[in-house]
């Protein structure tokens, strides 16, 4: 079965990650069918940047993305600029 989960890339404390389409009985770090994106969680705010058709192609072809890669993509990647807009806090003006 094929998952979409991260892969940590970097060096010591100098952590970031690979969104990576794999196998699931492969090693985290292991031999991946395909990037589809990237997470550096160091940056303020995280810098997240995924290709979403290859994303859409692999979830309607059956690959399940683990728990924290649908954290991920919920909380980054489908808000939309207006949505996050809008969520934004208003200031008041006095």
């Amino acid at each position: 079965m094929l998952v979409i989960r991260l892969s940590r890339i970097g060096s010591k404390k100098q952590a970031h990650y690979r969104l990576v389409v794999c196998e699931s009985k492969q090693a985290t770090d292991g031999r991946f069918v395909e990037i589809v994106g990237h997470y550096n969680p160091r940056t303020v705010p995280a810098t997240v940047t995924v290709n979403r058709e290859r994303i859409a192609h692999w979830l309607k072809t059956g690959a399940r993305p683990s728990q924290t890669v649908r954290t991920l993509l919920a909380n980054h990647v489908t808000k939309q600029p207006e949505a996050v807009a809008a969520e934004a806090p208003q200031a008041t003006a006095q």
